[in-house]
C-alpha cells in the first residue's frame, strides 16, 4: 500500500473508533473526532500531514500525495 492510502485507512479508523467511543464511553469524544477532521481539512489545504510523516519513517512507500 502507498502512504496516501494508508493515511486514508488510518484517517477511517480513527473516525470511526471516534465516534464508537463517543457513542459508548464519554460524549467528549466527539472531540476526537473534531480533531481528525480538521486535520483532514488542513492536509488538504497545506499538504502536511503529522501522521504521514510518522508512516514514511515506518517505512511505507511514498505515494503522489504525500
Amino acid at each position: 500500500m502507498s502512504l496516501d492510502r494508508v493515511i486514508l485507512a488510518f484517517a477511517g479508523v480513527m473516525v470511526l473508533l471516534s465516534v464508537a467511543l463517543t457513542a459508548f464511553v464519554h460524549p467528549y469524544f466527539v472531540w476526537l473526532t473534531v480533531f481528525v477532521g480538521v486535520n483532514l481539512l488542513q492536509s488538504a489545504f497545506t499538504g502536511f500531514c503529522p501522521a504521514a510523516i510518522i508512516f514514511r519513517k515506518l517505512g511505507i512507500r511514498p505515494g503522489s500525495a504525500f
